[in-house]
């Protein structure tokens, strides 16, 4: 398992530096294709449940926000927020008022916010002034502290984090992320972004927070469908879904510090 945990790490992180140095279509066109494998996975573990959110207005839904993101100047966005609840409750009148239609229209908004604006916020990122140096600060802190906590619990935890939620997760690996993330983004936003000690703590304080409970969220998922893994699609690491957890609350946060000019 760890040998193909680093293979495939080793295979992603590159492609991933590429497209982030890139920016504009490659990083779009990167963050696009992770957002609607995790759609789809998401659509799928629904199913599992025995609901059925629309596969079609599902997809369509994420391509719009992230669409939007990558060119905000066509002003989409209060188009997209008004139509996105309209269509897809009609599509339940239209289909009859099966069971679990209500279910069926909350997750299909569900899956929107949380796969399409979400990662949107990734590409808004990017664009900004030092939009870079942002992105590369949100990644390595989140995957040193990710690591951080994976190794040590695997080595040393013995203390439930999380049990009802994620119970190989310890205490003794939350805090070593922890300590890793803050450190992590305080030398690397002092760095890359010349922050003060203070805002570098609070940026690292974020960090944490986003890497620590949006992992928990998709396992909130994932635990209430009765999965492992969001899918197999890479080997030792899961699915799509399963690696973008995490920075689909650590990225936001720290556009929202960017875009405040912090």
């Amino acid at each position: 398992m760890l040998s193909k945990r680093l293979i495939s790490a080793g295979v992603l992180i590159p492609i991933v530096g590429l497209c982030l140095y890139f920016g504009g279509p490659a990083f779009f066109v990167l963050v696009s294709l992770a957002a609607l494998l995790a759609t789809h996975e998401y659509l799928r573990l629904m199913r599992t449940l025995s609901y059925t959110p629309s596969y079609v207005l599902g997809l369509a839904s994420v391509a719009f926000f992230l669409v939007d993101a990558q060119w905000p100047q066509w002003g989409l966005l209060p188009f997209g927020l008004a139509l996105l609840p309209i269509v897809s409750l009609s599509y339940e009148v239209f289909a009859g008022n099966v069971p679990n239609a209500l279910q069926r229209w909350a997750l299909t908004l569900a899956g929107a916010l949380y796969l399409g604006y979400l990662p949107g916020l990734f590409i808004r990122l990017r664009a900004l002034d030092n939009g870079i140096n942002w992105l590369i600060v949100a990644l390595l802190g989140t995957w040193l502290c990710d690591s951080a906590a994976y190794f040590v619990g695997r080595a040393w935890g013995k203390h439930k984090f999380a049990p009802n939620i994620s119970p190989k997760k310890t205490w003794e690996g939350a805090i070593a992320g922890f300590v890793v993330g803050i450190l992590a983004v305080v030398l690397l936003a002092t760095w890359l972004l010349d922050l003060s000690l203070g805002w570098s703590l609070l940026a690292g304080a974020l960090l944490v927070f986003g890497a620590t409970v949006g992992d928990l969220a998709e396992s909130v998922i994932k635990r209430q469908v009765g999965v492992k893994d969001s899918s197999n699609l890479i080997p030792g690491h899961g699915g799509a879904l399963d690696r973008i957890d995490s920075l689909l609350f650590v990225v936001p946060l720290m556009y929202l510090m960017a875009a405040l000019g912090v």
